[in-house]
């Protein structure tokens, strides 16, 4: 029965939705309210069905993560440069999962709801709602990412917490390493003076939102985890040479 039950959560009408509900919801807070400017949409329709991971910098739980189910879906009815009208949410492209801490995504019933969205919970350390601590991904938490990339299209966030330039997890690079998926980074921008630090409620309204996708990026598999995950950090922007401080420099 139990299986059953995980096949229906898991199903795409279940996914579809909730993709719909949330999408008609948050539409006019990312699109009206806030504007959301896409950059490199357009090559996205170039990508494979599966194995494409999107690694992001990070800067609400779930905020970001709606844009870009909403980013997917448009693509997938061949919009190129912006959302437009959302009539994409009638038939919704849902495969596609993103990483998230299970601690977040167990606190209330409206996370739980988000989860079916394909939340992948992997388990982090968490000191308290102020500071966020995570130890990497433990070994069948990376099996899980490995399993849905064979799948479906993965969105990750490789600092594992909203604190902007903090360091990459390991646990990202070794995947990419290891299951040699089609890298795409993204980065965006706006989405902490948008929103509050969950990304639900507004904090400034009129904000301009970005999202950029970059090309794939030319990865050396055989290169150390640790060369794999400075790679990512750079072009996520996220390294140290990224702070407001060195650039001015």
């Amino acid at each position: 029965m139990s299986n059953l039950f995980t096949r229906f959560k898991e199903s795409g009408f279940v996914k579809g939705l909730v993709y719909a509900v949330i999408g008609a919801i948050s539409y006019p807070g990312l699109a009206v309210i806030n504007k959301l400017q896409i950059n490199g949409m357009d090559k996205l329709q170039k990508l494979p069905k599966k194995n494409v991971l999107f690694v992001s910098n990070h800067q609400t739980y779930f905020a970001e993560v709606i844009a870009f189910l909403h980013i997917f879906c448009a693509v997938s009815w061949r919009k190129k440069n912006k959302l437009g009208i959302p009539y994409y949410l009638l038939w919704p492209y849902t495969r596609v999962q993103f990483v998230s801490a299970e601690e977040t995504m167990k606190k209330n019933w409206l996370s739980k709801i988000f989860a079916l969205a394909g939340s992948i919970m992997v388990k982090r350390v968490w000191v308290d709602d102020a500071k966020e601590k995570r130890k990497g991904l433990d070994p069948s938490d990376t099996r899980k990412i490995s399993r849905a990339l064979e799948k479906n299209w993965i969105i990750t966030f490789p600092q594992g917490t909203t604190t902007p330039f903090a360091k990459g997890r390991k646990g990202t690079a070794f995947i990419i390493k290891h299951h040699k998926p089609v890298v795409i980074p993204v980065v965006i921008e706006g989405f902490n003076k948008a929103f509050d630090k969950k990304g639900l409620k507004f904090v400034k309204k009129g904000t301009k939102l970005s999202v950029t996708f970059k090309d794939p990026m030319e990865i050396d598999f055989e290169a150390s985890t640790e060369k794999i995950l400075e790679d990512i950090m750079d072009a996520i922007e996220q390294s140290k040479k990224f702070k407001p401080e060195n650039i001015n420099q």
